[in-house]
């Protein structure tokens, strides 16, 4: 592998507190130099990035890669070529796939074939219960030694408050969270979209915030009770926000994920009957936006994760109410994400942090969501004002299933680079190939 240099870039890393123009070196897959770079004396690969923002490479907490078991929606091939092409580096896969997560067996099929056929870093998550049934606990001690970073029983919640709490007990001694899917079923049990003024327009019945709070609170008491750590995963009411703050303020080990989705789409994305739009939780409210955002800056919600959740046409081109809920999102995040930095709701460094040193500190691994020297090779480089139309017939994914189709965004990625490898590189970017000495300024 030659030594790859990335000149003239505006290199932003909040693991360090860097925020300059300068260049980054990579030798052998890992960062070796940041500022001002020479060449070495050997061949060079060159990506000129003036004018586009050099970070680590993202990190999403919560993606669904579907295999096995889901194969027509997506693959792990597909979907981390997906996630190259949205700059995210590492991903972690949620576990309701078919088998489920739950097994030694299942865990070491999917690092197999990530290793095998993914273009990116997959981190799989287990499940927590059996089967995902919410009756009986895994083996956790199994699910880690076999190199799970999490557990969840995403797309179901853990209903049973005992179960929860054992698991969270358990969980402390191999230092492993719990990311959990906050649903109490009884006040969500048929619900299609937001319940309010829209739903009551479309004649859909709706999901009330309170299905997501009462659960929210239950799993930050119950970590408070276990000393655990809980995870909530794709925050989406003011509501919630408020419980995780008084819980962070309380000293309780829980952090939070917001979706790009739910940052920037309200529930008037229905209208129409907009299957793409359905998606758990639902879209919520503009109320909902702005205490998400306001969250997002206090450092009460830690992380944006996509929930990229890829369908087949069947799954969307039918009848809302009988179609798939979740949105294909591994592309367009970036692009729907800095309309928040464009608007001046959040800042950009900000926005960076959120998504490569902040959940690089919830899973506890130094090795990613920073550009220090001998730190692995990650990094995405990104051109914050090209504009760009989504076509999802170009998407990577199989989840063509995404209500911003057709839509212009202001933010592109520009390339990936993964362990030191060039994973995606949009067509405007070129790579140049320099013979120089050593000490030799490259211009």
């Amino acid at each position: 592998m030659k030594p790859l240099l990335i000149l003239g870039g505006r290199i932003i890393d909040p693991s360090q507190g860097i925020d300059m123009v300068g260049d980054l070196i990579i030798t052998e897959g890992r960062i070796t130099q940041i500022g001002r770079a020479s060449s070495p004396d050997e061949p060079c690969s060159v990506l000129h990035a003036d004018g586009m923002i050099v970070s680590p490479g993202f990190i999403d907490l919560h993606c669904h890669l579907r295999e096995p078991g889901f194969e027509e929606k997506e693959t792990i091939a597909t979907g981390t070529r997906a996630a190259a092409s949205g700059g995210f580096t590492t991903i972690c896969c949620m576990p309701n796939t078919e088998p489920p997560i739950d097994t030694k067996a299942t865990v070491e099929f999917i690092i197999r074939k990530a290793a095998s056929e993914g273009a990116v870093r997959v981190l799989p998550i287990g499940c927590v219960t059996k089967g995902r049934r919410g009756e009986e606990m895994v083996h956790i001690g199994e699910l880690a030694k076999a190199g799970v970073v999490a557990l969840s029983d995403d797309g179901n919640p853990v209903s049973n408050a005992q179960v929860m709490r054992q698991a969270l007990e358990h969980s402390r001694h191999f230092n492993l969270f719990l990311s959990d899917h906050c649903e109490d079923t009884s006040l969500s049990a048929g619900g299609l979209m937001n319940d309010g003024s829209v739903s009551a327009r479309l004649g859909l019945t709706g999901i009330p915030a309170a299905a997501e709070e009462v659960m929210v609170a239950r799993d930050i008491d119950l970590a408070e009770m276990t000393g655990g750590r809980v995870h909530i995963a794709h925050a989406s009411t003011a509501g919630s926000v408020d419980l995780i703050r008084r819980g962070k303020e309380k000293g309780i080990a829980v952090t939070a994920e917001v979706t790009p989705h739910h940052l920037t789409m309200t529930e008037e994305r229905v209208m129409g009957y907009d299957t793409n739009a359905k998606m758990y939780p639902p879209l919520r409210t503009e109320a909902d936006i702005e205490a998400l955002v306001i969250g997002l800056n206090e450092g009460v919600i830690d992380a944006i994760a996509t929930d990229h959740a890829p369908h087949t046409d069947a799954d969307k081109l039918c009848d809302f109410n009988v179609a798939a809920f979740g949105i294909s999102v591994l592309e367009t995040a970036l692009g729907s994400l800095l309309t928040l930095v464009h608007s001046g709701k959040i800042d950009l460094v900000t926005l960076i942090s959120k998504l490569t040193s902040e959940p690089a500190n919830i899973l506890q691994n130094s090795e990613i969501g920073t550009l220090k020297a001998g730190a692995c090779a990650d990094v995405t480089i990104f051109d914050p004002e090209a504009e760009w139309v989504v076509d999802p017939a170009a998407f990577a994914s199989k989840g063509k299933n995404t209500p911003l189709a057709g839509q212009l965004l202001k933010g592109k990625v520009m390339a990936t680079i993964y362990r030191g490898g060039v994973m995606y590189k949009d067509d405007s970017m070129k790579v140049e190939i320099v013979y120089h000495q050593a000490g030799a300024r490259i211009e």
